[in-house]
C-alpha cells in the first residue's frame, strides 16, 4: 500500500499534464469549430445583405420604369463589375453589351435617377460615362421654377454638378429638384428621357451678381456605390427624348 500510494503520487503530475493537454486539445477543437461556424454565418449574412441591397435597387428600377414614363424603352438590366480609378474620367463597366441591344449614347439609370450614358460598347460589356465625368453634359430643368439649363460636372469637386446656363438663376433655391429637360423634336432628337431625376440643389454661390451665380447640384444617384443599372435601349422613333 505505501508503494502504491507513492507511485500514485509520483505519477499524478504526469497524469495531470496529460489531462491538461487533452483538455487543451478539446478546447482548441471547440474553438476551431466555433470559428468555422462564425465565419460561415458572417459569409451568409454578407450574402443576404448583398441580395437585399440588389433587391432594393431592382425595386427602385421597377418603380422608375412604371412611374417615369419610360414605357417606350426596353431597359436592359446590368451589373457593374469595374470602376474607373481616375478623378477626371468617371466611368464604370457593365456586363451587358451590343449582343444585348446596348448602343453608344444609350441613357443609363438606376432606381435613384440618372447615372450617365453608354460611352463605348463591345459584344458582352459596355463602358458607362457617369454624370461626374468631365465630358458629360445634359440639358436640364428645375420643374418647380420652370427654369431650363444644363448640367455639367465640376472636376475635382467630390461629385458636385453645376446647373449652368439658367436664364433666371435668381429664381433657383436650395433644395430644388432638377430633372432631364426632355424634347420630342424629330429634327433635333437627343438622348435622355424627359423628367428623369438628376439631383437636388445643395448650395448656390451668389458671386458679385446674377451672372456670377454658381448653382451646385448633388446627384440623386449614389455614383460611388453602383451595383445594378439599367440601360434604356430601343426608343421608338416617334418618341425621341432628351
Amino acid at each position: 500500500a505505501p508503494i502504491q500510494e507513492g507511485a500514485n503520487k509520483a505519477l499524478k503530475p504526469a497524469r495531470d499534464l496529460f489531462g491538461w493537454f487533452g483538455d487543451t486539445l478539446d478546447a482548441q477543437d471547440e474553438r476551431d469549430r466555433l470559428q468555422r461556424e462564425r465565419d460561415q454565418l458572417r459569409s451568409e449574412v454578407a450574402q443576404h445583405q448583398v441580395q437585399n441591397r440588389e433587391l432594393d435597387q431592382l425595386k427602385g428600377l421597377q418603380e422608375t420604369n412604371t412611374a417615369g414614363g419610360l414605357q417606350q424603352y426596353a431597359p436592359v438590366t446590368s451589373r457593374v463589375y469595374q470602376r474607373s480609378p481616375s478623378t477626371w474620367y468617371q466611368t464604370v463597366k457593365i456586363n451587358k453589351g451590343s449582343s444585348d441591344g446596348v448602343k453608344v449614347d444609350d441613357p443609363v439609370v438606376n432606381g435613384q435617377g440618372l447615372v450617365g450614358k453608354v460611352k463605348s460598347v463591345s459584344d458582352g460589356n459596355a463602358v458607362v460615362m457617369l454624370l461626374t465625368d468631365q465630358d458629360f453634359g445634359v440639358s436640364a430643368l428645375a420643374p418647380r421654377r420652370g427654369e431650363p439649363g444644363s448640367i455639367t460636372p465640376i472636376p475635382g469637386a467630390g461629385g458636385d454638378l453645376l446647373f449652368d446656363l439658367v436664364d433666371k438663376a435668381e429664381e433657383i433655391r436650395t433644395g430644388d429638384l432638377v430633372v432631364t429637360a426632355g424634347t420630342t423634336s424629330r429634327r433635333l432628337p437627343s438622348v435622355y428621357p424627359r423628367s428623369i431625376l438628376i439631383g437636388q440643389v445643395k448650395r448656390i454661390d451668389r458671386g458679385d451678381g446674377d451672372l456670377d451665380r454658381r448653382i451646385h447640384l448633388k446627384p440623386a444617384a449614389d455614383l460611388l456605390h453602383l451595383d445594378i443599372l439599367q440601360v434604356l435601349t430601343k426608343a421608338h422613333a416617334n418618341l425621341h427624348a432628351d
